[in-house]
Formats: C-alpha cells, sequence, structure tokens
C-alpha cells in the first residue's frame, strides 16, 4: 500500500492489492471485534460509584454512538473507493475526516490489545503467523496510519 501525504493537508491511501484492501476492511472488524465495546470498557474505569452509574447512564450511550458513527463512515469509504470504476481506487483523508479516521484506528488498536494483550507472548521466528501475530501487525499498521494522520492531516 502507498500512503502519500497531499498538498491539500491529508493522506492518499492507495491499495495495491488484495492484502492491502483486507487490512483496510479489517479496521472497522478490528473496532467492533472485543466482547464488549469500547464505550462500555472506559466507562468501567471509572472508580467511584456514583460517578460511574451516571456515566454509564448518560456518556456510555453518546459515545458508543459516536463510535459506531466513525465506523460507520469508515466502511462507507473504503466500500466506496473498492467499487470505483475509474482508474485506481484510493483513500482519501483529508483534514474534515483525520478525527474519524484517527477514532477508528484508535478504537481497533485498543480492541485488538483488549483481545490479544500483544505484550503477554514474543513472536516466534521462522513459523506461520498466528493469528494473534497477524492482529498485532494490523494493530501496528493502524499506530503507523494514526501516525501519518497527526503530520499530515491534523
Amino acid at each position: 500500500m502507498k500512503i502519500i501525504p497531499t498538498l491539500q493537508g491529508g493522506l492518499r491511501l492507495d491499495p495495491e492489492n488484495d492484502q492491502d484492501w483486507f487490512i483496510l476492511h479489517a479496521i472497522v472488524k478490528d473496532a467492533r471485534g472485543a466482547e464488549i465495546d469500547l464505550a462500555t470498557r472506559l466507562g468501567s474505569m471509572i472508580s467511584a460509584e456514583t460517578l460511574a452509574e451516571d456515566w454509564q447512564d448518560l456518556v456510555v450511550p453518546d459515545l458508543r454512538e459516536a463510535f459506531e458513527e466513525d465506523l460507520h463512515q469508515i466502511q462507507t469509504a473504503l466500500e466506496t473507493a473498492s467499487h470505483t470504476k475509474d482508474q485506481e481506487p484510493a483513500i482519501w483523508i483529508t483534514p474534515k475526516d483525520g478525527e474519524i479516521w484517527y477514532s477508528a484506528l484508535n478504537q481497533a488498536r485498543l480492541n485488538l490489545e483488549e483481545i490479544y494483550h500483544f505484550h503477554s507472548e514474543e513472536k516466534k521466528a521462522g513459523r506461520k503467523p498466528t493469528v494473534k501475530q497477524q492482529a498485532a501487525i494490523r494493530a501496528e499498521f493502524y499506530l503507523a496510519l494514526q501516525s501519518l494522520i497527526l503530520e499530515h492531516v491534523f
């Protein structure tokens, strides 16, 4: 995949093969993949009982909705780009889209960490990557793309 900064202050992603498209579509899948959604997990970190109850009732539903809207917009952008009939398909991350992409990538990375606990297992050289190692590679890509968004979009 080629990721190119644009003159307008954004990024252009040029998927070059099926693996690139798989990783891009995995952003949404990974962001939704944990057993307990991210908004609920974040809310459970609040230890003060009265505050935690209010957070769960008042903040978590809106946060969940905002997270889901970000994922929906990413999914729509990917589907639109992958079905384009003209030239090579590209995904554009403009300054107005930067927060949405950053949010979706962050949700995906946090969910992958929640599921696989990457820090707990060393990679075994010379073997076919496990599902966990493949997820770790995706998480590293998401982090790199977030860095590029911070550098070139915001």
